[in-house]
C-alpha cells in the first residue's frame, strides 16, 4: 500500500546546500565561522495568547531532547509501503530496533557531529536513543540559550493564568547541524497534553467502602467483547507486554485495591521512567484507568507504565522510549489538538511512528472526548497523535448490556473525538471509505461513555470513569490477547494495526469480526454503516475476530 503522508522534514528557515560531512569525534569543538539556519516550527503556539513576565534565570538547569532527521526517507516509505500491504511478498516482515537504525537512523558521523557541537556549547551530553534519531543532553539557561541561539522567557497564559518558561524565538543552528536537526524540545515548560478519562455524573461522590462497585467488571467487559471462553482457556495476553504512555505518576495500592476488588492476583506494573520521569499525580485517574482496563481484559499481559514529565521534551523522550524498547502494543490517552502540537515536535513524533509500524508495534491513542471540535473553538479539528496514520485512532461508543453481560448494542458516544486532519494526507489504507485529501480518525471504537463507564479505582475510592482513554486501552488489551493466540498458533503478530483492521474490516468477515455502529453522533458527524467519523470501524467482537484472522 502506499502511504502518502509524509509531512515535510527539515523544518529551515531557507533550503541549505548538501554539505559533506566528515565523521568527526565525539565531543571535538566545531569550526567557528558557519552560516546559521532556523528551525521553524519551534516555539510553542501558547505564547502568542500569553504575557511575558520577565527572563530565565540564567543559572536555571534546562533539559533537551534533540531529534535528528532521518536518513534515506524515500528507502523508508518504500519499506513501509510494502511491509504494511497485504498484497506485497514482505508483508509483516518487520525489521528490528538495530536493524532499523542501521537502515533510517541518523549515521554514528552525525550523531557524532551533533553531539560534538552541542558539548562545545558547554552542553552536558546525554543518552543517544537505540535508533540514533534522538539525542539528549542540559545545561543552564545561558548555555542552551547560546547552543540554540534564542532567549528564554517566562511567560503568563491569558486563557487559564499558568505561567512557564518558553523560547522567545525560533532555534537558530549552524547549516550543517541544522540540516540534520528536525526538532528541539525542552525549551518550554509549557504542560500541554490532555488526558481523555472522563468520571461519571451520575455518581456523586467516591465510594470508597462499596464491595460490589458501578461500571464494568472484567466479567462483564469480557462479556461484553465476547472473549470471556477465549481468556477463560488461556488466551490471555500471557507473553506480551503493553507498554501506557503516561504524562502522570500513578499509586500502585489503588490498582491493588482494584485487583482484590475484583479477585485478581496480578504482579504490579513496572515503571519506567523517559526523560527523568515524573512525580506528577494531577493524571493519576487517567493512570489507573489505563492499568486497570488491561488488567481487567488481558490478565496474562505485563504491562510497563512509560513515565514522562508532561512537556514537549517529555514527549519526545517517551515516544523515542517506547519504540527503542520495541514494546509490541502501545496506548495512549494523551493528546492535544492537532494546531496545539508545534510543527517540529509533530515530526519528531511521526519519525518515532513510523518507526514502530516498520518494527511491527501496534499504537493506539484515544482520539479525544470533544466531539468534532477538539481545538474547542467552534469548528472541526482532531486530536493528535491519534491523527497520525501510523496509530490507530480509537473513537468511544456508548455500551449496551444484556443478559448475562453479554454485548445487546453500541451506539456512538457524543463525545467521541473524530473528523478530518489538517496536516496528514489520506494513507491508502483508508482509500476505500475516504476520497478526501486528508486522513479521518478515528479508525476503531469501544466503550467510552462515562455513564456506562468502567468500573476504577483510583485516588483510594471506587468511580465510574469512561472517555476514549477507555478505548485506546481496550483495543491495546484485545491486542495483547490476539498476539498471544498468534504465537500459540504460530502466526504472526497484530503488528501496524490499521494495515490489519482495515484489511479484515473490508473482508466478508466484519460483520461478524466487528460490532458496527450506526447510530449516534459527535456534533458535526454521525454514525452510519461501515466506516464513519465518529466510531471508525466500531468495536471487535473478540472471538470471531480472532477465528477470522487465525482460524
Amino acid at each position: 500500500m502506499k502511504l502518502r503522508i509524509r509531512p515535510v522534514v527539515g523544518l529551515l528557515a531557507a533550503p541549505l546546500p548538501i554539505i559533506a560531512l566528515a565523521a568527526a569525534p565525539a565531543f571535538a569543538a566545531q569550526p567557528a565561522a558557519q552560516s546559521p539556519a532556523a528551525l521553524r516550527g519551534d516555539v510553542v503556539a501558547a505564547v502568542s495568547h500569553s504575557v511575558r513576565t520577565g527572563d530565565v534565570a540564567a543559572g536555571q538547569r534546562i533539559s533537551v531532547a534533540v531529534s535528528l532527521a532521518q536518513r534515506d526517507t524515500a528507502g523508508l516509505d518504500a519499506f513501509l509501503n510494502q511491509v504494511t500491504d497485504p498484497n506485497s511478498a514482505e508483508y509483516q516482515h518487520y525489521l528490528t530496533v538495530d536493524q532499523f537504525a542501521q537502515r533510517f537512523g541518523a549515521t554514528p558521523a552525525t550523531v557524532a557531529k551533533v553531539s560534538a557541537y552541542l558539548a562545545g556549547q558547554g552542553l552536558q551530553v546525554g543518552d543517544v536513543t537505540a535508533n540514533r534519531l534522538t539525542i539528549e543532553a542540559s545545561g543552564t539557561a545561558a548555555q542552551v540559550q547560546k547552543a540554540f541561539g534564542t532567549s528564554l522567557a517566562t511567560y503568563r497564559d491569558n486563557q487559564d493564568g499558568h505561567s512557564y518558561f518558553a523560547n522567545t524565538s525560533e532555534p537558530v543552528l549552524p547549516a550543517d547541524i541544522a540540516s540534520v536537526v528536525t526538532d528541539v524540545s525542552g525549551l518550554n515548560s509549557y504542560a500541554k497534553y490532555t488526558h481523555f478519562s472522563t468520571k461519571s455524573t451520575a455518581q456523586a461522590t467516591p465510594d470508597a467502602s462499596s464491595k460490589t462497585p458501578a461500571g464494568l467488571s472484567p466479567t462483564n467487559a469480557q462479556a461484553a467483547y465476547n472473549l470471556t471462553s477465549t481468556i477463560k482457556a488461556g488466551t490471555n495476553g500471557k507473553g506480551v507486554t503493553v507498554g501506557l504512555l503516561e504524562f502522570s505518576g500513578f499509586q500502585q495500592s489503588d490498582v491493588a485495591a482494584y485487583d482484590k476488588g475484583f479477585g485478581l492476583k496480578l504482579p504490579a506494573p513496572t515503571v519506567v521512567n523517559a526523560g527523568g520521569g515524573t512525580t506528577d499525580l494531577s493524571g493519576q485517574d487517567e493512570v489507573d484507568l489505563d492499568i486497570e482496563v488491561v488488567q481487567a481484559l488481558a490478565p496474562g499481559a505485563t504491562i510497563k507504565v512509560y513515565e514522562a514529565p508532561n512537556s514537549d521534551a517529555g514527549e519526545t523522550a517517551v515516544y523515542s522510549k517506547l519504540v527503542s524498547d520495541n514494546v509490541p502494543v502501545i496506548s495512549t490517552s494523551w493528546g492535544t489538538y492537532e494546531a496545539g502540537e508545534t510543527p517540529s515536535n509533530r515530526v519528531a513524533v511521526d519519525a518515532d511512528l513510523q518507526e514502530a509500524a516498520a518494527q511491527g508495534q501496534s499504537v493506539y491513542a484515544a482520539s479525544g472526548d470533544s466531539g468534532s471540535d477538539d481545538a474547542g473553538n467552534g469548528g472541526t479539528s482532531v486530536d493528535f497523535p491519534a491523527s497520525d496514520p501510523w496509530v490507530t485512532g480509537a473513537g468511544g461508543t456508548t455500551l449496551s448490556l444484556g443478559s448475562g453481560g453479554a454485548w445487546k448494542s453500541e451506539t456512538a458516544w457524543s463525545g467521541s473525538g473524530g473528523g478530518v486532519s489538517s496536516y496528514f494526507n489520506t494513507p491508502s489504507y483508508q482509500t476505500k471509505v475516504n476520497k478526501g485529501t486528508y486522513r479521518s480518525v478515528p479508525d476503531v471504537a469501544s466503550e467510552a461513555d462515562p455513564n456506562t463507564g468502567w468500573a476504577v479505582y483510583t485516588e483510594g475510592a471506587w468511580n465510574v470513569y469512561g472517555g476514549t482513554s477507555a478505548s485506546a486501552p481496550n483495543w491495546a488489551a484485545f491486542t495483547a490477547v490476539y498476539d498471544s493466540a498468534a504465537k500459540a498458533k504460530g502466526k504472526a503478530s497484530f503488528g501496524f494495526a490499521n494495515s490489519r483492521i482495515y484489511t479484515l474490516a473490508a473482508s466478508s468477515s466484519y460483520a461478524s469480526a466487528f460490532h458496527d455502529v450506526k447510530s449516534g453522533n459527535n456534533g458535526a458527524y454521525s454514525a452510519g454503516t461501515g466506516y464513519d467519523k465518529v466510531t471508525g470501524w466500531g468495536s471487535y467482537n473478540g472471538a470471531n475476530f480472532l477465528k477470522a484472522e487465525l482460524g
